[in-house]
């Protein structure tokens, strides 16, 4: 039975990662490819740590794949977002498709109050 839980995570985990290799090549724009990457990305490599968790059984392997998974979900978030700012601040053209821009809106309200 634990080789069964063990293939379906891997197998969800290798989804996740197609698509979020899918998804950077097929999206129009840096904002979405990242969106893409990191949250596909994440999750499948999440699924793959905890089949590795779950495959062992051993209690130090179990407590690397958790500290593996807590850095994962804690820095593949706040990296994407500061590369994707980074983007946006350097003048990344956003795709046609894209139907509002909340960063820009508030780019200039604090252009605004920062002003003398």
């Amino acid at each position: 039975m634990g080789e069964w839980i063990v293939a379906i995570f891997i197998l969800t985990g290798c989804l996740f990662c197609l698509v979020a290799a899918v998804g950077i090549i097929r999206l129009p724009d840096t904002l979405t490819r990242m969106h893409a990457a990191t949250k596909a990305g994440t999750l499948g490599a999440g699924m793959i740590m905890a089949a590795v968790a779950v495959f062992f059984a051993d209690a130090g392997i179990l407590l690397r794949a958790l500290l593996g998974l807590v850095f994962l979900y804690m820095t593949a978030p706040v990296g994407a977002h500061l590369i994707g700012r980074a983007a946006y601040r350097s003048g990344m053209q956003l795709s046609s498709r894209t139907w509002t821009d909340h960063l820009h809106d508030d780019m200039e309200k604090k252009a605004k109050r920062n002003q003398p």
